[in-house]
């Protein structure tokens, strides 16, 4: 299996299963000279981590991350970042009766059609699982971007359930943490856990919209054709598993919008160029503007669920299956910190590419 590496300076490369001995990341491309210990990664793994309530799935994994290569002495050193995160309560055995069939909705059927071979335990390299390794090399990400760009600000919240959304009116950042659906409406997030409590207990599941921002991101990063910042963000985003869709600023919505509503209208502040809205979610051209990067990701309802399914063999035999074991009922819940690694990864890796292009040589204006 190729392709398992995303970035072009700052580079992640995961590994590892669901249901195997461990997982992890190698990073390479980290500046040196920065101080990293595992305390500096493991905060954002703990908000990822599973088992935490009743609306995620109860597997019980610490997640605990070990740094194997590339630090000396409590700073990284310029080589390559080895990451491993064991495992620790897998239950395999929950998957004895998928051997010979297809779960409906799950990358079994494509694995199998093209590799000829596939991880039934939990799915392998598609269960969600492996977003644990993504968190953690984001963790890396954004204590080098806490050096270089002390002012820039990354965070994500869970803007839709199902058919319900937040009431954007009533965002209010300070309370993502004081619910389970990292949900900045709390009139919101007690109408989830309503749904999701029927849900759960019927053994179904819904998917979810999640919105990630960054603020101080500078201007200038990104390059006009085929490595536009918001293409490789998109990209980052669109390879978390589960995802279907993704949308930088007004998205999809753009295209209900006039030109004189789209368009961003330009001032000249104190300190620079200031815009009247942010329809383009931060970035033109494929290029950052300097206001806040704006994305949200669509991640679809967990595709293990009780009711029984169609499906087939892998000889051809037409059956039925329910898959049993312990799942997300609403997978987007813990989409928030990926998103949010995701976010960091792409910015350090165009900030430094931009630096190694651009140096000192950036436009001015006024």
């Amino acid at each position: 299996m190729s392709f398992n590496t995303f970035g072009r300076l700052f580079q992640v490369t995961t590994w590892g299963e669901s249901h195997g001995p461990a997982l992890g990341a190698t990073v390479d491309g980290c500046p040196p000279g920065v101080a990293l210990t595992e305390d500096d990664i493991q905060p954002w793994l703990d908000a990822r981590k599973p088992g935490q309530n009743k609306y995620t799935t109860q597997r019980r994994e610490p997640d605990q991350v070990e740094i194997l290569s590339g630090t000396f002495e409590g700073k990284t050193t310029g080589t390559p970042i080895q990451l491993m995160i064991r495992n620790t309560d897998q239950r395999s055995k929950d998957y004895g009766d998928i051997v010979q069939k297809f779960r409906p909705g799950h990358a079994d059927i494509t694995y199998y059609q093209k590799y000829g071979i596939r991880d039934h335990r939990g799915g392998g390299r598609s269960s969600a699982r492996e977003t644990a390794t993504r968190v953690a090399a984001g963790g890396i990400a954004r204590k080098v971007l806490a050096d270089i760009l002390p002012h820039l600000k990354i965070r994500g919240a869970m803007v839709q359930m199902g058919a319900t959304a937040i009431n954007r009116d009533a965002w209010d950042w300070d309370i993502i943490r004081d619910n389970p659906f990292w949900c900045p409406d709390a009139t919101t997030a007690e109408t989830w856990a309503n749904e999701l409590d029927a849900l759960r207990k019927s053994g179904n599941s819904v998917g979810a919209i999640i919105e990630v921002q960054a603020a101080g991101v500078p201007a200038g990063l990104g390059a006009p054709v085929y490595a536009k910042f918001d293409s490789d963000l998109a990209c980052a985003l669109m390879t978390i598993n589960a995802v279907k869709g993704v949308e930088i600023g007004a998205g999809m919505s753009a295209a209900m919008l006039t030109g004189v509503d789209n368009a961003d209208e330009i001032s000249m502040g104190e300190t620079g160029p200031e815009f009247s809205s942010n329809h383009a979610g931060g970035v033109l051209g494929g290029i950052t503007t300097g206001q806040d990067i704006i994305a949200r990701f669509a991640v679809k309802p967990t595709s293990s669920i009780l009711s029984t399914r169609k499906t087939i063999t892998i000889s051809g035999e037409n059956t039925e299956i329910v898959t049993k074991g312990r799942h997300d009922p609403c997978v987007g819940i813990r989409a928030v910190p990926v998103g949010e690694a995701m976010l960091a990864c792409t910015i350090l890796d165009h900030y430094l590419l931009h630096r190694g292009q651009i140096g000192e040589n950036q436009g001015r204006i006024g």
